[in-house]
């Protein structure tokens, strides 16, 4: 019987524990990836790799089982001894280690694991995933388990990390500067590992669903979005706090809600980040985002004579151009955000701090500074959908083509002002208006974004989308 292909997504390999996510698998990838280095021409004794891991079931074990592959080929690595953030292992990778392994199924439902692989910061690129599924197929070495042929060598640096943060935000005393306290809900997530060392000493912070639980609670996925951030705007009404921040399964995804309990959706988090850099911090340059996100963070870069720049949807595409030099922010629709001067990777925990640097230099709650953005730059509501269709659409651009040709010269009775079909097709209305259909390339299923003005018009622009998406 043939091997099951392994393919890497937008963000690493995922698959349903004891199915397609299993030892055998696990060992395939660590065989493939040890190949790629060698064909690459890394030497082993300047290759080090840390492996860290989630709290999902049995990712310990996993993260072990890689690391004893890379040793049988004599490839130097440290395995975290405890659960840890992704983008901890990130960070990592532009100090001490070259490489990072996180054994993590980020937001996804509990029964599913999965592999991320870092690299300077990031995740590894396209073209880096793409060689490396290639050696996984060629099976050019053995993968079948043997014992380590030396002991597994564990590290704790989770110090290193929560260090990282407190000396790039003054955590206590922007705190201070704050009338009220922030909520983190963690998810049941990684993130929590972290987060006492992060907020020693800090009154003012409640966090919730900091438990280790591997079912994570009643969400079962720890996915930061509207649909389960219920306890969390209870929590900030109840404790009357500025605001909540959500972070998901691994740390590297952020949610927002308001100190009126309201969540902020991606396409309203996202113009206040650039907005605060481009006025506080007084950044200018490229801005870039991915092709699912909103119209306020383009009307900004409009405004303040910068270049504007859609990505397909994945972070590692933003990634690419952070490292680029000449972009100061990047963003995507699922709650990644990271800005000039930070790793080139998303963080939750950063994109909180960012948030708490905001509300004290400001001194405004979130809601008052959101008010400001669309007093200057409209109003924003972005709604999403997933329709199931009979079968995975074999090629996006091919999808796009054929919804392009049906489109008609006026949409709710605005002219069409431009067509994006780097990743499914987005169609961008003469005053900014704009749906996205983009087909999942992995699953039955169709995702569909709109943004408007108001809830109607974005209710009316789902319709046209969802009536001309089916082909």
């Amino acid at each position: 019987m043939n091997a099951q292909k392994i393919s890497f997504g937008t963000d690493g390999f995922r698959g349903v524990i004891s199915d397609s996510f299993n030892y055998e698998n696990v060992r395939r990838i660590a065989q493939g990836f040890s190949d790629w280095l060698a064909h690459k021409g890394f030497k082993n004794s300047e290759l080090k790799v840390f492996i860290g891991y989630d709290r999902r079931f049995l990712s310990d074990k996993f993260a072990k089982e890689f690391a004893t592959v890379l040793i049988n080929n004599d490839i130097n690595c440290v395995v975290s001894n405890t659960p840890v953030p992704t983008p901890m292992v990130s960070y990592l990778t532009t100090k001490d280690y070259l490489f990072g392994v996180v054994i993590t199924a980020s937001h996804n439902n509990y029964s599913y694991n999965g592999v991320k692989i870092k690299y300077q910061g990031r995740s590894a690129y396209p073209q880096m995933t793409a060689e490396i599924e290639l050696y996984i197929e060629k099976n050019v070495k053995s993968h079948i388990s043997k014992n380590p042929k030396k002991p597994i060598e564990t590290a704790d640096k989770r110090k290193e990390y929560a260090g990282y943060l407190i000396k790039r935000f003054n955590i206590k005393n922007l705190l201070s500067n704050i009338k009220g306290k922030v909520v983190f809900d963690l998810m049941y997530g990684s993130a929590g590992d972290v987060f006492d060392m992060v907020f020693e000493g800090c009154r003012n912070v409640i966090a919730i669903n900091k438990e280790h639980d591997p079912l994570f609670g009643d969400y079962g996925a720890p996915e930061p979005v509207e649909k389960r951030m219920t306890r969390l705007k209870e929590e900030v009404r109840k404790n009357k706090a500025v605001c909540g921040f959500a972070l998901d399964g691994d740390g590297d995804r952020f949610a927002l809600v308001d100190n009126n309990g309201n969540y902020m959706t991606p396409a309203q988090v996202a113009p206040m980040i650039l907005n605060y850099l481009t006025d506080k911090k007084n950044m200018k340059g490229r801005v870039v985002q991915a092709v699912s996100l909103g119209y306020l963070t383009n009307r900004i870069a409009r405004e303040k004579n910068m270049l504007f720049e859609f990505t397909p949807v994945g972070f590692k595409y933003i990634a690419d151009r952070i490292i680029g030099g000449d972009t100061i922010f990047g963003a995507e629709e699922s709650g990644g955000y990271c800005w000039k001067g930070n790793i080139p990777d998303r963080d939750g925990l950063v994109t909180s701090l960012l948030f708490i640097e905001m509300m004290a230099n400001y001194k405004k709650n979130v809601s008052d500074i959101y008010k400001q953005i669309e007093s200057s730059y409209g109003f924003s509501n972005f709604i999403r959908e997933d329709i199931s269709t009979l079968k995975v659409t074999s090629s996006k651009y091919s999808y796009a083509m054929k919804v392009k040709s049906r489109l008609p010269k006026t949409v709710l009775n605005k002219n069409i002002k431009e067509i994006v079909t780097i990743d499914g097709i987005r169609v961008i209305l003469e005053n900014d208006w704009w749906f996205l259909i983009r087909p999942s390339g992995t699953e039955p299923l169709l995702r569909i974004y709109v943004e408007t003005d108001t809830e109607k018009h974005s209710k009316e622009l789902m319709k046209f989308a969802r009536e001309i998406s089916i082909i």
